[in-house]
């Protein structure tokens, strides 16, 4: 159970508090609510309080970052909030992709005549593409929010640097790629991101995994990371030294889906191994003490609690404080999915690239903008009930608002409360 985010009169953090004293402090009036997601509550009547040492907690990762909030009570250190971000950097270069196709027919078309421009631009110092800089401004932005509703004093990051080069081919020779320790972690711990920690096989999840040769190392096989796998005990031993082809050969989808998914690309690796500095240096900005810990650390210590593997258990084992960190058992984490602010586009096109929308005139209709939360309650009609989720808005003030499972269309503006100002975001809990 996530616990209610607080602040004093004059919107200081506070401690987080349990929802049972923030439903307290509600009902008899001494506190409103300040925001909704993450939920947060401030005091009416309070300037000031004690505070424990509290530490925030990031693990990075291409898809997705876990983090956490451990705060340190005489009992012991505890998780006392945490979250998993799912970043949009896909999202963003298929748009970017779009955009050059389309400005590029347009000046083949209207200004053949113009000369390239492209060798006059440089980029800055630091620069990374749009895909990956969205990754490192979510984390900011999310930090930066944190601060303001939990009196955090410190951050501790996880790390990873993976050697693409030596994941591809552990043969290599030199001084820089002698063999060691965290060689080993890095293969393991790619290839189970990249086969989602299941056996390639069978499917089976939550047993021990074994790293596997597709193409036996008996019949010529490589140690490259297009020829390895994961695999239960059990498949491992029942495939032996025969090829994959003999192996599947009664599962031709299965066999298909293996060949297809060994061939992709290090682009998971490649972007952690290019944000993970900028991430720091971002986090340095904020003034307060920044730790960098490795990934074989924070495994470690979140296998020796027991705890199962996810972003924001991860985040919670960061470091040497994650060594012994108590996460409840009720503790359900927020999804935070970066949806961006809207899009440039004046109005959408039909198959065919005809516009079959007018452009908005205004951003807001009737006090509301697509992206917000709000609380529609319709009282009669076919479609009477309560409705909690994103609207978007038409000029004719008949919204229709997406909630967690189903969207809803023609609800009348006037039936909508504000909840929440869009902020680029998307909130939900697990299960």
């Amino acid at each position: 159970m996530q616990r209610v985010f607080v602040l004093d009169s004059k919107k200081q953090p506070l401690m987080p508090c349990h929802p049972a004293r923030a439903r307290k402090l509600l009902s008899k009036g001494r506190a409103a609510v300040y925001r909704r997601y993450p939920f947060t509550i401030i005091l009416k009547d309070r300037e000031g309080g004690e505070v424990q040492p509290t530490e925030g907690k990031i693990d990075p990762g291409s898809k997705g970052t876990g983090v956490a909030v451990v705060a340190e009570f005489p009992r012991g250190r505890e998780v006392v909030w945490a979250a998993n971000l799912h970043h949009r950097g896909q999202a963003i270069r298929e748009a970017l992709t779009d955009r050059r196709a389309i400005r590029r027919g347009r000046r083949s078309r209207k200004t053949r005549y113009r000369p390239a421009r492209f060798h006059n631009r440089r980029k800055p110092k630091g620069w990374l593409p749009p895909s990956l800089r969205s990754r490192v401004e979510n984390i900011k932005n999310w930090m930066g929010r944190l601060l303001r509703y939990i009196p955090i004093q410190s951050i501790a990051v996880e790390t990873v640097g993976f050697d693409t080069q030596k994941i591809q081919n552990p043969e290599i020779m030199g001084m820089e790629y002698q063999q060691g320790e965290l060689f080993g972690y890095e293969v393991r711990e790619y290839l189970l991101e990249k086969w989602g920690r299941q056996c390639a096989y069978c499917g089976k999840e939550g047993v021990p995994l074994e790293v596997e040769h597709i193409h036996p190392k008996s019949k010529g096989g490589s140690n490259r990371i297009s020829n390895l796998t994961v695999s239960c005990r059990e498949c491992n031993l029942d495939k032996d030294n025969q090829s994959i082809q003999v192996f599947l050969s009664k599962k031709p989808n299965v066999l298909d889906k293996i060949l297809r998914q060994a061939k992709l690309p290090l682009q998971d690796a490649a972007a952690i191994n290019a944000i993970r500095w900028a991430i720091g240096e971002e986090l340095k900005a904020f003034g307060l003490p920044v730790t960098f810990w490795s990934g074989g650390r924070t495994k470690y210590n979140r296998i020796c609690q027991g705890y199962e593997k996810d972003h924001w258990v991860d985040a919670a084992c960061v470091g040497e404080s994650g060594e012994r960190v108590w996460i409840p058992e009720r503790l359900t984490p927020l999804l935070i999915q970066a949806m961006g602010r809207g899009s440039r586009q004046m109005c959408r096109m039909d198959r065919y690239g005809f516009p079959r929308t007018s452009a908005k005139k205004n951003k807001r209709v009737k006090g509301f903008q697509t992206g917000d939360f709000v609380k529609a309650v319709v009282t009669k009609g076919k479609k009477a009930g309560t409705y909690v989720g994103r609207v978007a808005v038409r000029t004719s003030g008949s919204f229709n608002i997406k909630t967690n499972t189903q969207t809803i269309q023609g609800i009348s503006c006037r039936t909508c409360r504000l909840l929440q100002r869009a902020d680029g975001y998307h909130y939900s809990f697990a299960g």
